[in-house]
């Protein structure tokens, strides 16, 4: 039974940080590549930011600079540590493989930027 569980999320202040977590009851998670996606109030749901099995990385221009994704094999976690956050970022956050499997999505976590 896979299970993603997102946690972290929370209010924050502009150029504030947070991190973001999701714990994954994934077989094999190493071999896959995970994403986190966010769904920002009236808009659809996007890819924020992907890491793969070997590490490499790839993120979103609005995030490129600010975000960083990280994952733990042995805690079957992927992280997101969120510098300098904007009013922009206001979502619900949400971790999934890369490509989304729709069968598997969490709750999410609220993050709320606002001063």
């Amino acid at each position: 039974q896979v299970q993603l569980v997102e946690s972290g999320g929370g209010l924050a202040q502009p150029g504030g940080s947070l991190t973001l977590s999701c714990a994954a009851s994934i077989s094999f998670f190493k071999d896959y590549t995970m994403g986190w996606y966010r769904r920002a109030p009236g808009k659809q749901r996007e890819l924020v930011a992907r890491i793969g099995s070997g590490g490499s990385t790839y993120y979103a221009d609005s995030v490129k600079g600010r975000f960083t994704i990280s994952r733990d094999n042995a805690k079957k976690t992927v992280y997101l540590q969120m510098n300098g956050l904007k009013f922009e970022d206001t979502a619900v956050y949400y971790c999934n493989y890369f490509p989304i499997r729709d069968a598997y999505w969490g709750q999410g976590t609220q993050v709320t930027v606002s001063s």
